[in-house]
C-alpha cells in the first residue's frame, strides 16, 4: 500500500480548501457565535463538527455515489428535516442568550458544548457546497477509485488541518473581540448568528 496523491496535489488540495473554509458563510457565522457567547471552548466545539462532517462526507465520496443513494436516500430526508428543527430551535436559543462574562468563558457545560458540536455537525451535513465539493471536486485532486488508505489519511489530516486551522483563527479572534469589546458585541453576534441559523433551518424544511 503506498500513497497515490503527489505532493503537489495535496498543496493545491490544502490551499483549495483554506479558500473555501475562509469564505465567509453560516458554519463561520456559528463558530464565531459560539466563541463570542459562551468562550473558545464552545467555538472547538462547533469546530470538532463542522470537521467530522467534512470527513463524513470524504467517506461517502471514497465509497462511491452509488453508496451515497443506496444508504442516504430517505435518512437524507429525514437528517434533512431533523436537522432543519435543531437549526430553528438553536436559533432562538441564540437569540434569548446572554454573553458570558470574561471571567466565565473557560467555563462551558457538557450540555452546551454538545450542543454547539451538533450544530457544526448539522451545517456542514446540509451545506450543499460541501456535498458538491467532495462528490465533484475533490476527483480532480486525487483518483478516488484508485485511492488507498495512505491516500486517505493523508486527505483527512488535510481537512483537519486547513478547515479545523481556519475556523480555529475565525474563533479566537471572535472571542477576543469579545472580550475586549464586551457584552454589546456577544449580544449582536448571538442575534445574527440566530436569524441565520432560523433561515437555514427553514430553507432545509422548504426546500425540495
Amino acid at each position: 500500500m503506498s500513497l497515490t496523491i503527489t505532493l503537489p496535489s495535496m498543496a493545491a488540495l490544502a490551499a483549495a480548501m483554506i479558500v473555501l473554509a475562509s469564505v465567509p458563510s453560516v458554519s463561520v457565522l456559528m463558530v464565531t457565535a459560539r466563541s463570542a457567547a459562551g468562550g473558545l471552548r464552545h467555538g472547538m466545539a462547533a469546530i470538532a463538527g463542522v470537521v467530522l462532517g467534512d470527513l463524513l462526507f470524504l467517506l461517502i465520496a471514497l465509497l462511491g455515489l452509488s453508496f451515497l443513494a443506496a444508504a442516504m436516500g430517505e435518512w437524507f430526508s429525514l437528517l434533512k428535516y431533523v436537522g432543519g428543527a435543531y437549526l430553528v430551535w438553536f436559533g432562538f436559543t441564540l437569540l434569548r442568550a446572554r454573553p458570558v462574562s470574561a471571567e466565565s468563558t473557560g467555563a462551558g457545560n457538557p450540555s452546551s458544548l454538545g450542543a454547539s458540536f451538533l450544530t457544526g455537525l448539522l451545517i456542514t451535513l446540509a451545506d450543499q457546497k460541501a456535498i458538491l465539493f467532495y462528490l465533484g471536486f475533490l476527483p480532480v485532486f486525487v483518483d478516488l477509485a484508485s485511492a488507498t488508505w495512505l491516500d486517505v489519511m493523508a486527505i483527512s489530516g488535510i481537512i483537519v488541518l486547513s478547515v479545523g486551522g481556519v475556523k480555529l483563527l475565525y474563533a479566537y479572534l471572535a472571542h477576543s473581540a469579545s472580550r475586549l469589546i464586551g457584552h454589546r458585541l456577544g449580544r449582536g453576534i448571538n442575534v445574527t448568528a440566530g436569524g441565520a441559523m432560523i433561515g437555514v433551518g427553514i430553507y432545509l424544511f422548504t426546500r425540495s
